[in-house]
C-alpha cells in the first residue's frame, strides 16, 4: 500500500474547510488535500466560514487571517466560540506577539507562509488524532522505558517509581492531555497555578527543568517535552 494510500483509508471521510480568499492557494490545498482521500470544500470570507461551521459541515478548518470580510482573530474567535473542532492558522505574521495571540485566542497550530505542505498536512494529521469527538487522552503512556499512568498519578523509569510534586503532576497532566497542541506560558499558568497567573514564565522553565530530569528527557533530543522558545511548550509523546 503506498503512503497516499494508506492515509487515504485511515482519514476518510475527514472534512476540512479552506478559508482564503486567494484562489491559487485555495485551489492547491484542495488539490493536495483531495489527493490524500480528504473531503475539501473552500470559502473565501469569514462569515462563510462561520456558518460552515455552525452547521458542523467540517471536522478541521484551515483558516487563512488575510480575508476580505473580517479579521482572522476575529473568525477564530468566533468559531472557538461555538466549537472546539481544529482550526490551524496560515499566516504571514511571524513575530512572536502574533503567535501568542493566535494560540491563546484558540488555534490549534500555525503554519507561517510561505510553507511545506507536507509539513501542513502533518498538522493537520496531528490536529486532526486530537479532535475531541475522536480522541481519547490515554490513561498509560509508555516510551523508552517510561512509564506515566494518570489514572493511577504513578509515574515509572526503568521500572523505579519517580516521586513528583503536586505541581510537577498538574503540569505533567495538562501537558499530556493536550498531546502535540503548542500550549502557551499563559495557558500552561493559567491551568497549573490558577487564573491569577500569566506572566511567571520563570514557573514553567523550573518545572519543566525538573519534569525532564525526573523523566529522564534531553531538551536537546526531546522524547516528551519540546520548547517553542518565547511562546511555550509541546508534549509529543504521542508521537505528533
Amino acid at each position: 500500500m503506498s503512503a497516499v494510500e494508506h492515509e487515504a483509508e485511515h482519514l476518510v471521510p475527514r472534512r476540512v474547510l479552506i478559508v482564503d480568499d486567494e484562489a491559487p492557494l485555495r485551489r492547491a490545498l484542495s488539490t493536495s488535500l483531495r489527493a490524500r482521500g480528504y473531503d475539501v470544500s473552500g470559502v473565501t470570507g469569514g462569515e462563510q466560514a462561520v456558518v460552515s461551521v455552525a452547521d458542523k459541515t467540517t471536522d478541521l478548518v484551515l483558516l487563512d487571517l488575510g480575508l476580505g470580510d473580517m479579521e482572522g482573530l476575529d473568525v477564530l474567535k468566533r468559531i472557538r466560540s461555538m466549537s472546539e473542532l481544529p482550526v490551524i492558522v496560515l499566516t504571514a505574521r511571524d513575530t512572536q506577539a502574533d503567535k501568542v495571540a493566535l494560540l491563546d485566542a484558540g488555534a490549534d497550530d500555525y503554519v507561517t507562509k510561505p510553507f511545506d505542505t507536507e509539513e501542513l498536512l502533518a498538522r493537520i494529521r496531528a490536529a486532526l488524532r486530537r479532535k475531541p469527538e475522536a480522541v481519547v487522552v490515554p490513561t498509560v503512556i509508555i516510551r523508552d522505558g517510561v512509564i506515566i499512568d494518570l489514572g493511577r498519578r504513578l509515574v515509572t523509569v526503568n521500572g523505579e517509581r519517580v516521586p513528583l510534586t503536586p505541581t510537577e503532576l498538574a503540569l505533567l497532566e495538562v501537558m499530556a492531555s493536550h498531546s502535540g497542541r503548542l500550549l502557551t506560558h499563559d495557558f500552561l499558568l493559567r491551568q497549573v497555578w490558577g487564573p491569577g497567573y500569566g506572566r511567571e514564565s520563570n514557573y514553567l522553565r523550573t518545572y519543566v527543568g525538573q519534569l525532564r530530569k525526573k523523566l529522564r528527557d534531553d531538551a536537546a533530543s526531546p522524547r516528551f517535552i519540546v520548547t517553542e522558545p518565547g511562546i511555550g511548550y509541546r508534549w509529543i509523546a504521542s508521537g505528533e
